[in-house]
């Protein structure tokens, strides 16, 4: 009996190193190959016009795991929830992309852009809800201001009149100046900053 007790593990043993041996070459041939960063970003953008929005999102994020020092998957990331007006996570991801390439211009234009939309609509709110007052009101004046620096525009909101026919000399004495008021109650958000 004891024969067999020291027996059994052995042959036991055998049998699991047998069953794990197997051709390498088969094993090798069967692992999904990873794809090409540029295939990715080409199955992402087929997802995108197929519809299939998460579908891209998950392929781009895989992608961005894969190809960790690339800015390519947080640039199309990025631009996908800018044109979904998901502002947040679109500057969430071109910030990422901006890590990897600090001088990338689609990256600083999604920021940028996706800053000011989202800083236009908090503002509007605030004037809707007749709360831009004080320290606040001084200083979104001040980045209207230099807003209207950087832009080379003397008004950063065209009137309505002002959107339909552009100013010509005909028209430019026809159309009154536009108040420089303090009123809460316009329609128009930024009246008071212009």
């Amino acid at each position: 009996m004891n024969i067999a007790r020291t027996w059994l593990p052995c042959v036991a043993g055998l049998i699991l190193l047998s069953a794990c041996a197997t051709d390498g070459e088969k094993v090798r041939a069967d692992k999904p190959h990873a794809a090409t960063l540029e295939q990715a970003l080409t199955d992402a953008g087929a997802a995108l016009a197929a519809g299939e929005g998460d579908k891209a999102q998950g392929i781009l994020k895989a992608a961005t795991t894969t190809y960790p020092a690339d800015k390519a998957p947080w640039l199309q990331m990025a631009q996908i929830k800018f044109d979904r007006a998901n502002y947040g996570e679109a500057i969430t991801n071109a910030l990422e992309a901006l890590q990897r390439d600090p001088n990338d211009k689609l990256g600083n234009s999604i920021v940028a852009v996706s800053g000011l939309r989202l800083s236009t609509k908090a503002l509007s709110d605030l004037s809707r809800q007749n709360n831009l007052n004080g320290s606040l009101r001084s200083e979104a004046q001040e980045l209207a201001k230099l807003l209207r620096g950087s832009l080379g525009e003397d008004v950063l909101v065209p009137s309505a009149a002002g959107r339909k026919t552009p100013p010509t000399k005909k028209n430019t004495a026809a159309t009154p100046a536009v108040k420089n008021t303090n009123q809460t109650n316009s329609s128009d958000p930024f009246g008071g900053l212009k």
